[in-house]
């Protein structure tokens, strides 16, 4: 260690480039990063990482990131969070110092290979594939994630990395453009978030989340940070006084431990103040008690099942919230056993259990896993990757409907349930007998055709409970239907289903192609690419294959073949490229405008487009563009209930669009919800003060009352945002009125 520790000399080209401060820094997060790698790496393999280190320092002397800092500086913090944060090792840590100087050609994979080994190569590989994956920005978000996902069957610890370096970019996310942070942030959302959970890595995944977030919600997220902020002291005295005599009682009876208060992460809060319609003062779960012992491994259950009665023997719990992962841990390894109880002042407080081991593994997910049990980090696999592995392999490149799938079920909740021979089987929550039945083997599930549930007789839709014995039936004569695709909700079943039906729709496939080809020979009209390209146009299907299907089932007549190529009047249908799901987020659109509003792209002016009413976007908004198949340009909200869905599933139809300066002074329609105290006159009130003082045009004004509280919906016409924000905080003055907020769906 002290030989790798040794004075690092800055030669001379290099120190005039990074200052003494800076090149300070470097050392010394070298050193933090050295000392992490330590406890679990040979001297040899520390030596990999000296080797790499000197790579990035002499070939990017004069590099700087975008935040100004150094490139050595930042490679070394993510190399850092890799080992820390996620628990790689070496290997890990020397293809994240050295993958961009193979996508600058400064070293080829051959030459890592080569002065560093094999499994480095691997990674750095999938890394390279992964960041020129992120540049085709005229490719889906949702095929992109497939592409990226294809890594992880050769190295899972690529797409562990590609976390590691995305928290990082999220970092110094305040240095970009504010179109890259909206993209990035949503991507982030739907994509790697969710797979951050589904890894067991939640303070990455609270992160990303949290920062995400930042961009997309500011306001709120800036309000939230301010209000806990403004509670901590309050909050911290309430957590003294909580856990006093569990503390007290705890020692007594011996426990090793460290008890902590942690607040729920911004945008937990702000998903529960969504979700339940409250305020942040009215959200009762702001912050968890989390009890941590140092327990040996055979007794981790009895202790924090001890643990649990002490709680309780001084706070009523709630049966109901409950939480037993000890006893079943969650697929990912997480353990830990949660409760809610009524903690002083009558607040619902949410206390957390486990060991110090079972907190590393929820902290860094599986790599700490297998560390406590013996594997070396570097060869730990967990066992949903192979089920994202036999999700990806079966899936074709054009269908992405098996990521949408995952990606869907990447946060789902789990049931346990067993075979006859005893055997527990996790599967996500809502799971059928179909799915189980592919869960055993892909065989199994085509020729499933019911089962028996402990005993009784279900069909193959029977959705599964917690603790169901099951046994299937099978069929030698069963196949399986397009209409199982919703009697299932694994990854894995989808895509069996679907690839045994594409290879059933082929076998027809060719038997229609042979049909048209005799035909067209009988009618002397030749047969050629550009002839079956104009009848897919006409019939509005995808590709060749849908055709030749619709002849072999007789969906399409052959007769109506022949109208079609001698009808020489009428010219072919046309027909989008992709016969897509069109997301209809609009149900009434204002006029049509041209660039007197807002410029669309830096290089269309004098464009139709219209303001779509998901979210009545008004001056001052953040907000994009979306290209229609059939209705032009619709401008949305960056924050409109539709946006992740359009942005991720429909990327390449996403164009920029900003205000223009003439716009402000127009008039925008928008709503806003109105919660208060019902009395006398308050109708008038509120009409007076949006239309008598603040000159503003009410368009329509709905009001219901029950048990002394009325909420009302006010649609009007304003400038700006920033004359929405003045016409709020006026109406908040009144002592009457609890609530004002502008709608999710702005109209």
């Amino acid at each position: 260690m002290k030989e790798m520790l040794r004075k690092i000399n800055f030669d001379k080209k290099v120190a005039g480039k990074i200052s003494d401060r800076e090149q300070k820094k470097i050392v010394s997060k070298y050193r933090e990063l050295l000392k992490l790698s330590e406890s679990f790496t040979k001297k040899k393999e520390l030596e990999l990482i000296r080797k790499a280190f000197d790579v990035i320092i002499d070939a990017y002397d004069d590099k700087r990131t975008i935040s100004g800092a150094p490139y050595a500086l930042e490679v070394l913090e993510t190399s850092v969070l890799v080992v820390e944060q996620i628990g790689l090792g070496t290997r890990s840590v020397v293809a994240v110092l050295i993958y961009q100087a193979v996508i600058d050609e400064i070293i080829s994979l051959k030459q890592v290979e080569k002065e560093f080994d094999k499994t480095i190569a691997l990674i750095v590989d999938g890394l390279v594939k992964i960041a020129d994956i992120n540049t085709k920005t005229n490719t889906s978000q949702a095929e992109n994630f497939r592409q990226m996902l294809l890594t992880l069957v050769k190295d899972v610890r690529v797409i562990l990395i590609k976390l590691a370096i995305l928290l990082q970019e999220m970092r110094s996310l305040n240095y970009m453009s504010e179109e890259y942070q909206i993209k990035t942030s949503l991507e982030t959302f739907s994509l790697y978030a969710p797979l951050a959970h589904r890894l067991g890595l939640y303070n990455i995944k609270s992160e990303l989340e949290n920062l995400a977030f930042k961009y997309t919600e500011n306001e709120a997220y800036k309000n939230i940070i301010k209000k806990l902020k403004n509670t901590t002291a309050k909050r911290q005295r309430f957590i003294k006084k909580f856990i006093t005599p569990i503390e007290k009682e705890l020692k007594q009876q011996g426990f090793e431990f460290e008890i902590k208060g942690r607040s729920k992460s911004v945008y937990s809060i702000w998903q529960k103040m969504k979700k339940q319609g409250v305020e942040f003062e009215e959200v009762y779960d702001v912050f968890a008690i989390r009890i941590l012992l140092n327990t040996k491994p055979s007794k981790e259950k009895a202790d924090c099942w001890r643990t649990y009665s002490i709680v309780t023997d001084f706070y009523q719990p709630n049966p109901k919230r409950l939480r037993d992962w000890i006893s079943i841990p969650k697929s990912n390894g997480y353990e830990s056993l949660h409760t809610t109880v009524v903690g002083p002042e009558g607040k619902w407080v949410e206390v957390q259990i486990r060991t110090k081991r079972m907190d590393e593994v929820a902290e860094k997910g599986y790599a700490a896993h297998w560390r406590y049990k013996g594997v070396k980090t570097e060869r730990g696999i967990d066992n949903w990757m192979q089920k994202v592995r036999e999700a990806i392999e079966s899936s074709k490149p054009e269908n992405t409907n098996s990521i949408e799938d995952l990606k869907l079920n990447l946060y789902n909740k789990e049931v346990f349930v067993f075979t006859p021979s005893g055997d527990l089987k996790k599967l996500p929550y809502g799971a059928t007998v179909l799915d189980f039945a592919y869960d055993i083997h892909s065989d199994v599930g085509n020729k499933c055709v019911g089962a028996l549930i402990n005993h009784k007789n279900v069909t193959i839709k029977q959705i599964l409970q917690n603790g169901d014995q099951i046994e299937i039936i099978a069929s030698k004569n069963q196949k399986p239907k397009l209409d199982w695709l919703n009697y299932v909700v694994t990854s894995k079943a989808k895509a069996k289903i679907k690839s045994t039906l594409k290879e059933e729709k082929y076998k027809e496939a060719e038997a229609g192609k042979e049909l048209l080809k005799r035909r067209l020979k009988n009618w002397k009209i030749k047969f050629d690419d550009h002839l079956v390209l104009d009848l897919i146009k006409y019939f509005k299907l995808k590709a060749p294959v849908d055709l030749y299907y619709a002849l072999a089932t007789e969906n399409i007549d052959v007769t109506e073949i022949k109208d079609v190529l001698t009808e020489k009047e009428e010219e072919v249908k046309p027909v989008e490229h992709e016969k897509e799901e069109e997301v209809k987020p609009v149900e009434h659109e204002t006029e049509s405008y041209t660039g007197d509003y807002l410029t669309i792209d830096d290089k269309i002016e004098n464009i139709d487009y219209k303001l779509a009413k998901c979210c009545n976007p008004i001056w001052g908004d953040s907000i994009f563009g979306f290209v229609t198949i059939n209705e032009g340009i619709k401008i949305h909200r960056t924050n409109c209930p539709n946006a992740r869905q359009m942005i991720d599933r429909y990327n390449y139809r996403v164009i920029k669009a900003q205000w223009t300066k003439s716009a402000k002074n127009k008039s925008f329609v928008t709503e806003i919800k109105v919660v208060g105290i019902d009395e006398v006159g308050i109708f008038g009130k509120i009409s007076d003060i949006i239309s008598k003082d603040l000159k503003v045009n009410i368009r329509s004004l709905t009001m219901d009352s029950a048990d002394g509280i009325f909420e009302g919906k006010i649609k009007l016409s304003v400038e700006s945002t920033r004359h929405l924000d003045g016409l709020m905080a006026k109406l908040k003055k009144d002592k009457s009125i609890l609530k004002v907020m502008r709608t999710e769906t702005g109209a």
